[in-house]
């Protein structure tokens, strides 16, 4: 067991304690963690997770308490998990979500859990706007129509549609929804949205279902959590709902788009364009968007700017050196 943990950086003089690291982390990430804390690299060890975990709890002078993830269902802290490393006090997520962090049993087992605040918030609200104006106005196909040489063969690319004045439907108005359409609002677009309850900090029309908020919308843009009440609230009927000359953007999880009806409802022509950042099955990318000019597809990065992946480091820290001190956490999930 003992080679499972083989790649933990030897702590430097008067570091106590121990965090494990389970996810890939760049290199001003992983140098900050390593200057502060001993740090058990689930990625740099090669050993299986259970065989990991299980050599952590032999750490000197303490396992660790404290353990760093990140989203996408590479490693779930579940029951399962929480079984296989007990001396886990502190899960600090670097991910935007939370569908991979059992919040119930956290809770049962006294585990605290910090998330990531609102450090995505402007890039990915910043990222839901590109999107959407990129399937409008058909920006990533015209660029590929311009370098294939077509302009001047077959003539001017096919017009687009203009932002302003749209109806966007926003799913979820969190801090990142309300970015989202604090951004849109200024650039002329109707708000509405549909959520959990209405906001009384908003003046957004508010659509009890998601159907009549596709009814009345000429856009959707899916910003909200991944659980089992909003796994495939986009599905065939909002789809349908919304029509023809409709676009759905999906900043949020794959999950919460039911994909095989998506895929359907583009090819059929039901809907007219969709801009997607997060897939079910990532990184796997059903090969059916390939080939459509009117899907603008990136991977997972409405997250990830310069800017972002520092700030983030800072807080992760900030919430780990909250924990070891025994202050409340800085973007504290559990305890609420």
């Amino acid at each position: 067991m003992a080679s499972a943990i083989a790649a933990a950086t030897a702590p430097p003089t008067g570091a106590q304690h121990s965090v494990l690291l389970l996810r890939r982390a760049n290199d001003y990430l992983a140098a900050t963690l390593r200057a502060r804390y001993r740090v058990l690299s689930f990625y740099d060890s090669g050993a299986p997770l259970p065989a990991f975990l299980a050599a952590s709890a032999a750490t000197e002078p303490e396992p660790p308490r404290a353990a760093l993830v990140v989203g996408g269902g590479a490693i779930r802290v579940d029951a399962a998990f929480l079984d296989a490393a007990p001396y886990l006090r502190c899960v600090v997520t670097t991910a935007a979500g939370l569908d991979h962090v059992d919040l119930a049993e956290c809770a049962r087992r006294g585990v605290l859990v910090a998330g990531a605040g609102e450090v995505f918030s402007t890039d990915v609200a910043d990222h839901a706007v590109g999107l959407l104006i990129d399937v409008l106005r058909n920006v990533s196909a015209a660029d590929r129509y311009v370098r294939r040489g077509l302009w001047p063969v077959q003539g001017d690319y096919p017009l687009g549609s203009k932002l302003g004045g749209k109806r966007v439907g926003i799913i979820g108005l969190g801090s990142i929804g309300s970015s989202i359409a604090k951004r849109l609002k200024a650039l002329g677009c109707v708000i509405q949205y549909h959520s959990r309850r209405p906001k009384d900090t908003v003046s957004f029309k508010y659509f009890h279902d998601v159907i009549s908020l596709a009814t009345e919308s000429d856009a959707l843009i899916v910003a909200c959590a991944l659980n089992d009440q909003t796994r495939h609230i986009v599905n065939k009927e909002v789809l349908g709902a919304l029509g023809k000359d409709g676009v759905v953007v999906n900043i949020a999880r794959g999950g919460n788009i039911d994909e095989a009806e998506l895929i359907s409802a583009l090819r059929e022509g039901k809907i007219a364009g969709a801009g997607l950042d997060v897939f079910e099955k990532e990184p796997v990318v059903p090969a059916e968007f390939f080939s459509m000019d009117n899907v603008v597809l990136t991977g997972h990065e409405a997250v990830f700017t310069t800017e972002s992946g520092s700030d983030l480091c800072d807080l992760m820290i900030g919430n780990l050196e909250a924990f070891f001190d025994g202050r409340p956490l800085l973007t504290p999930v559990l305890p609420k």
